[in-house]
């Protein structure tokens, strides 16, 4: 596979080392490549502008806008069974959050003032869409994918659960904070994979181990949920689907995130995904 990158001085691609090669495109980032109508593949043929070291580049979200996140709940069944839902699955649970909630690798997870003591974190598989869908077959939609990439899906337990004085119960609010979608480092296109359907997913919580799964045990491959999703509303190129997070949150096992706590996901393939509460 190759994976793009958009940072502070365009779109890039990470070459086997991680350096960061920049292209010669007029787009500002990858989100403005799909929205332009282009594929990554065309990206492939296009000069570079400069090579630089990883260190020396501020990456910007994989997709710095969407016009629309989608998400699906309860994903997994290990998630569905640690959070008391039945074994018996039909459609999935699906809910929006905020574009405005989208951030970079490296940056940091602020913590709401509203509700800052039970923020918790879930590592997952997004899809990035690259054609528009409406009402498709799932080979359509599958053909439709620009890539994948990695994604948290911070949320405000307390916030979601309705445990906050004065506020209901809000799933989309508890996950709409600003900075509670960090979204990369890349843009993995699925060419380069083994089997892109099989991928390991792990998230560790400074050190410490806590999500360990395969993205083989979705409930909802990614084919079926974005003709599922073609169904609800026409999917835009750029668009991000967020497909749920496995067994080992936070809330569950009573270990809420703290400030100067790091998340860590890695998804095989693609990179890292890693921020510091603040």
């Amino acid at each position: 596979m190759t994976r793009y990158v958009s940072t502070t001085r365009g779109v890039g691609r990470f070459l086997a080392d991680d350096t960061v090669e920049l292209l010669d495109i007029a787009e500002p980032d990858l989100g403005a490549v799909l929205r332009a109508g282009r594929t990554l593949g065309e990206l492939a043929a296009a000069g570079t502008r400069d090579k630089i070291a990883p260190a020396e580049v501020e990456l910007l979200p994989a997709i710095p806008r969407p016009s629309k996140i989608w998400a699906v709940g309860f994903g997994y069944h290990d998630h569905r069974a640690e959070t008391g839902h039945s074994a018996e699955v039909g459609e999935p649970t699906i809910f929006m959050k905020a574009p405005s909630s989208v951030t970079a690798s490296g940056a940091p997870i602020r913590f709401p003032a509203v509700a800052p003591d039970e923020v918790d974190y879930e590592g997952e598989l997004a899809i990035v869409i690259g054609q528009r869908l409406t009402s498709v077959d799932e080979q359509a939609a599958w053909d439709g994918i620009a890539g994948f990439t990695i994604a948290n899906d911070v949320s405000a337990r307390d916030v979601q659960k309705g445990r906050i004085e004065g506020r209901p119960a809000d799933v989309s609010a508890a996950k709409s904070f600003d900075t509670f979608t960090p979204l990369g480092p890349a843009l993995a296109t699925l060419d380069g994979f083994a089997d892109p359907n099989d991928l390991s997913l792990r998230t560790w919580v400074d050190d410490e181990l806590r999500q360990d799964a395969r993205t083989s045990d979705l409930i909802y491959p990614a084919k079926v949920i974005v003709a599922y999703l073609s169904r609800q509303t026409t999917l835009e190129p750029g668009d991000v689907i967020m497909t749920g997070t496995p067994a080992g949150v936070g809330h569950k096992q009573g270990k809420f995130l703290r400030s100067g706590q790091t998340v860590r996901i890695a998804i095989e393939g693609i990179g890292e995904l890693v921020n510091t509460c603040a």
